[in-house]
């Protein structure tokens, strides 16, 4: 494989912009939730790099190995996740995977659950995911070496 760019080193703007917009996504969401978040997006990114940071932060946090282990079949595993966490795991999926939009049920769970603020703020944390999960995938990024330096 041939080196790829180091995207904080040669977009430090764009890189600063993305840390504080991830920053502000996040605030005044359930840390567990963000986690769970960010785990459902990369695994189905299939961005190694982030899935294995996420991971970690979220047993570094308290959360259970079990649940970790439950997220990628999170549909067959509810028991495990409350229904305002299945509704973000929706959401999750729908906007990551945009097969044709985001459906009108699955944006109504969210809603349900989450007020406008709230389901503004978990929009603005799965948009930050992909993006971190494809600067990650496109500069091969290898999983276990964590570089964040304000995350």
């Amino acid at each position: 494989m041939t080196n790829r760019v180091n995207f904080a080193k040669a977009a430090p703007k764009a890189f600063k912009a993305l840390i504080g917009f991830d920053a502000a996504a996040r605030a005044g969401l359930d840390p567990a939730l963000v986690e769970l978040v960010q785990i459902r997006a990369s695994q189905l990114n299939r961005c190694a790099y982030c899935l294995h940071m996420h991971t970690s932060d979220a047993r570094k946090a308290g959360e259970s190995e079990e649940r970790l282990h439950m997220v990628a079949v999170w549909h067959e595993a509810t028991r495990f996740f409350s229904e305002k966490e299945q509704a973000a795991l929706a959401l999750t999926e729908a906007v990551t995977l945009i097969p044709g939009g985001v459906p009108d049920d699955v944006y109504a769970r969210a809603a349900g659950q989450f007020g406008e603020g709230e389901l503004a703020q978990l929009l603005a944390l799965i948009f930050t995911i992909n993006a971190w999960n494809r600067i990650a995938i496109t500069t091969a990024k290898v999983p276990g070496t964590d570089e964040r330096v304000a995350r």
